[in-house]
């Protein structure tokens, strides 16, 4: 310390006030009061914690250093929990009755086979529409259960009536006449179309409607295929207000098709049970809601009966519909989708999760005007599943505008001059 540095000490010292010291015996009374405290405290157990996890091990040490908290051989307060996070929710399933009415099982003979057609219904109530729906390849009427819920409360007088297609869900073909053996299951497009037209007319004779309802058909990837050939052929008739698709474009989907093979091969066999589907689809971001998960992928789903066992008990959950054996009708499902989609009557709604999927005879028409366009961008493929209240919403608006019942048109030239004197 230089001599300018002790003199500035000396002087900021000297203006201090005086401490005395503090006499011997204070320091005497303070050391026996240190050493009865430390023999006040006991030593902790030997511990041998299974828990190799290290951030446990150093607040087991921090908090012993302390010596407030005394862990007892049975009682490891720093352990890391085992299970689950707390508050997470099971990956139970959900059951159709929670978002559907009805299950109807409509059986439907034709000249080589007898189609037993599964859905789900909803009846509409007074003079509300009537949302019919078809799923994507794969999927199941299941896959609507959550938007059906959120059309209820935007239209509470509106009816859904959800099919499970041939070759998925719980829908039956049992061959007829010289076919008594089961072949390849027939996925094309026409017979897909004329299917879900039986439906609409069987539902209506089982429920003895006198006549349909307004329609809207909606429809989800292959589903949009099968409600754009319906609309188009006109068989429907007056009644169908529109149509709607979700996330299928005929280019990007044809586009898609040379790499689904892949994307089959890499996802699992089966599963050990239907929670372990169910996690699999959100873990994977397949869908990205839960809840409609818990409802949708049960469906998807059967029992493998192993070869000698007598019991379900154990055995793994394969795919219902075998994807890849579709695969001769893939093109078939898409070649065309997009001019039909312009083309045919009724209002027009295209529901995409980004504008990428557009293919320039769509971009054309969307700005003609010819048809309404909204994109989700932070949906997935499952639109209607990840954004089910979204998609409610514009399909509850997209029905208003097209509902002729709340027209008043003005009256004819005719009409106006007979009421003349």
């Amino acid at each position: 310390m230089s001599n300018l540095q002790r003199s500035f000490a000396r002087t900021k010292l000297a203006g201090l006030p005086f401490d005395p010291p503090l006499p011997h015996s204070t320091f005497e009374e303070q050391e026996e009061t240190l050493e009865e405290a430390e023999d006040d405290l006991t030593p902790l157990p030997d511990q041998k914690s299974t828990d190799d996890d290290s951030s446990s091990a150093s607040s087991a040490s921090s908090a012993s250093s302390t010596g407030t908290i005394r862990p007892s051989q049975t009682n490891r307060l720093f352990a890391r929990p085992k299970g689950p996070p707390s508050g997470r929710k099971p990956l139970d399933p959900l059951l159709w009755s929670d978002f559907f009415d009805q299950e109807l099982y409509l059986d439907n003979p034709r000249p080589c086979e007898t189609v037993t057609h599964h859905v789900y219904l909803t009846p509409p109530l007074a003079k509300g529409p009537l949302f019919v729906t078809h799923h994507g390849a794969g999927s199941s009427g299941l896959s609507f259960a959550m938007l059906t819920s959120e059309l209820r409360k935007a239209l509470p007088n509106s009816g859904v009536l959800s099919l499970d297609a041939r070759g998925h869900g719980k829908t039956t073909v049992k061959p007829t006449g010289q076919l008594d053996t089961e072949g390849p299951l027939n996925l094309s497009l026409e017979i897909l179309s004329d299917d879900l037209l039986d439906v609409i007319r069987l539902t209506q004779n089982k429920l003895s409607w006198p006549e349909l309802p307004n329609m809207v058909l909606l429809g989800h990837s292959l589903g949009g295929a099968v409600v754009t050939n319906l609309a188009s052929s006109g068989k429907v008739g007056d009644v169908l207000l529109g149509y709607a698709i979700f996330d299928v474009v005929e280019g990007s989907a044809i586009d898609a098709l040379q790499s689904m093979q892949s994307y089959l091969s890499t996802r699992p066999r089966g599963f050990p049970t239907i929670s372990a589907g169910i996690e699999w689809h959100t873990r994977s971001r397949t869908l990205r809601n839960t809840t409609s998960a818990r409802v949708s992928v049960p469906s998807l789903l059967c029992q493998e009966n192993l070869p000698g066992s007598t019991s379900s008990v154990g055995q793994p959950w394969t795919w219902r519909t075998d994807l890849a054996a579709t695969q001769p009708y893939w093109e078939g499902w898409f070649v065309g989708l997009s001019k039909k989609f312009l083309e045919a009557k009724g209002g027009k709604l295209l529901l995409l999760a980004g504008t990428d999927r557009l293919d320039k005879e769509l971009m054309i028409g969307q700005m003609q005007g010819k048809y309404q366009l909204q994109v989700f961008p932070e949906a997935g493929h499952f639109i209607h599943e990840d954004q089910a209240e979204k998609t409610a919403m514009v399909v509850a608006d997209f029905y208003r505008r097209n509902d002729r019942s709340s027209l008043i048109l003005p009256p004819k030239i005719r009409d106006l001059l007979q009421q003349k004197p």
